[in-house]
């Protein structure tokens, strides 16, 4: 399965349901990124490639005729195979990733070797899976492979089951005495690393695929993530295990974790990974690939707070981006084009679930675009969010020579204007523009562009500043002169700018900046520090009139600043800007910054 998939019915629930079944996990091989041996290459940028879950999930007609799940054999592997290096190979695309079930046969019977390894199905691949791979090598492409963690229910053979290169040691000495269960399935035995025998489980696994010359392994289910937490889900053990594995077998393999994982782990994921899932399945598991609903949207929401921890050898994984097939997809034209637009400027890598035989002309363009292509694969960094997760966002990047990176994205689902005020992006004056999806040069635009979005669509652009830099005036929220209403009160933070910050702003908390001074009336972008272990909503308003709602991104952790910028309406001298909780529980605030002028 992909991802986190595995799944039949609501897509969570299924993934239980199938999983169990199917021992679980999607995986593609890739070069671990933590590894001594690794090559600093691996995971120099994001990758790109395709991935069989998307349509091995899908009810869409035809894909799955022998039952669900069966899209997944050789035959389909290696006609996507030709597909990709006949239209994608030419801009970049590398990675031909075989999801969960290549060990299973079609009613979800795993099959394992004498060594309790995962074994091809003679049925699905009757070739077997070295040759597989040697045939992806041969049009010039990396092959990927995928594995569930843990040691597999069906190989455990009673405890009997020898472990390869490891004599004495039998699949009894690897796993704890109660047989508790790990991965996002429970359709494992966790593997207890303090025991001898253990390692070489993973040793063998890793020498198995290295063999064969997969370049790329998913590895899935793993937690803290995958919906599971506890000590019985923590698989940090095993990762940092495979980590070890793949270097020692000599060949450069890409390791990607799989799914939702656990952001407080995030230094884990970079120590023994290429590459870790943000998020859950963006598969369907509907009579589409995907949907907006379930669960492409989600990912505004979910992805600002891992956007710090991506970067040359390892990267935030969003999932298949399945934008090529038109109705397959399941998506609008625009809703397509915001999907491709957020991977790219995240630096997620960038790997279809498409049908690669029968892409649509839109899908192709939207796959192939040059420009956006080099900016997720550049030396740009992932850009985030400068504005409120509100159904209008801006998203921003500074780019190494001196441009941005700007995206506007409608999220709501109806047409609405977005802005981009180039004070959020700390410049102010003239701009020119260039969209990058149209490859038009658009001219200069002083202080702001406006665009009308269709429900849920985007824009994508370069601004490169021709005006002036700004200046700030900064307040700190803890502030003698600022006012504290209700729970909100001043706590130490280590991260916050002059180490204080005000929290406990909830159920009608306030805190009020006064003698807020500008020069002149306007409206003013006001960059506001917080931070938020989750997204959290504040009222904002500004001397005692009408305040409006936003939703601040979480940071990821309560040990994090993050910044938005809000607009307020300010009179000329001196002003009031209040943070109202209202009936819920808002951010931390760390201080606000006013631009000196409008």
């Amino acid at each position: 399965m992909r991802s986190s998939s595995y799944s039949v019915m609501p897509a969570r629930t299924l993934r239980a349901l199938v999983v169990l079944a199917l021992a679980a996990g999607a995986v593609t091989v890739a070069p671990t990124a933590g590894a001594e041996t690794a090559a600093p290459a691996l995971a120099a940028k994001p990758y790109m490639g395709w991935t069989s879950w998307s349509m091995q999930s899908s009810k869409y007609p035809g894909l799955n005729p022998d039952g669900d799940y069966s899209y997944l054999t050789e035959a389909n592997v290696l006609k996507q195979s030709d597909a990709m290096a006949a239209k994608l190979k030419k801009f970049g695309y590398e990675y031909v990733n075989i999801d969960a079930g290549w060990w299973m046969d079609k009613t979800w019977k795993s099959g394992f070797d004498g060594y309790g390894r995962q074994k091809a199905d003679p049925v699905r691949f009757p070739s077997g899976m070295k040759s597989v791979a040697d045939r992806i090598h041969a049009k010039g492409l990396k092959a990927g492979i995928y594995l569930p963690a843990g040691l597999e229910k069906g190989a455990y053979g009673e405890g009997r089951t020898p472990i390869w290169n490891a004599d004495g040691c039998t699949t009894a000495d690897i796993v704890y005495g109660d047989l508790r269960t790990t991965n996002g399935w429970d359709s494992s035995y966790k593997l207890d690393f303090s025991r001898p025998c253990t390692a070489k489980y993973i040793d063998s696994q890793a020498r198995l695929i290295a063999d064969w010359g997969y370049d790329f392994l998913k590895l899935d289910g793993v937690g803290p993530g995958s919906g599971k937490s506890g000590d019985q889900y923590d698989n940090v053990a095993d990762v940092a295990a495979w980590n070890k594995a793949i270097a020692a077998t000599g060949r450069p393999i890409h390791l990607e974790l799989s799914w939702s994982l656990d952001i407080g782990h995030a230094a884990d994921w970079k120590k023994y990974s290429q590459g870790w899932r943000v998020d859950t399945d963006v598969e369907c598991y509907c009579n589409t690939l995907v949907s907006w609903e379930n669960s492409v949207d989600d990912r505004w929401d979910d992805t600002p707070a891992w956007t710090r921890h991506a970067g040359p050898g390892g990267w935030n994984d969003l999932d298949s981006l399945d934008v090529g097939n038109g109705e397959m997809d399941g998506l609008t034209k625009a809703e397509r084009q915001s999907y491709a637009t957020l991977w790219a400027i995240a630096k997620s890598p960038l790997y279809t679930g498409d049908d690669l035989t029968r892409l649509d002309s839109y899908g192709l363009s939207l796959l192939t675009n040059r420009e956006v292509i080099a900016l997720n694969q550049g030396a740009a960094p992932p850009a985030h969010p400068v504005t409120p997760s509100d159904p209008q966002q801006v998203w921003a990047a500074k780019n190494p020579d001196g441009t941005y990176t700007v995206a506007l994205f409608n999220l709501a689902d109806a047409p609405a204007a977005v802005t981009a005020d180039w004070t959020t992006l700390g410049f102010t004056g003239k701009a020119t523009v260039r969209d990058l999806w149209n490859h038009e040069n658009l001219g200069t635009y002083k202080n702001r562009i406006t665009q009308a979005l269709p429900a849920h669509g985007s824009r994508l652009f370069t601004v490169t500043p021709r005006g002036d830099r700004l200046t700030w005036t900064g307040i700190e929220a803890e502030s003698a002169t600022n006012t504290l209403a209700g729970n909100a009160s001043v706590a130490d933070c280590s991260a916050c700018s002059d180490g204080k910050k005000v929290g406990n702003v909830y159920l009608g908390g306030k805190l009020t900046f006064n003698d807020v001074l500008v020069a002149r009336a306007g409206t003013y972008q006001i960059k506001v520090s917080y931070i938020s272990g989750d997204a959290r909503s504040v009222d904002v308003s500004a001397n005692g009139g009408g305040a409006t709602r936003h939703k601040l991104p979480a940071t990821g952790d309560w040990g994090t600043v993050s910044s938005v910028y809000v607009p307020v309406a300010l009179k000329a001298g001196s002003n009031t800007i209040t943070f109202d909780s209202g009936t819920g529980y808002a951010p931390d605030i760390d201080r606000i910054d006013v631009p000196k002028s409008s």
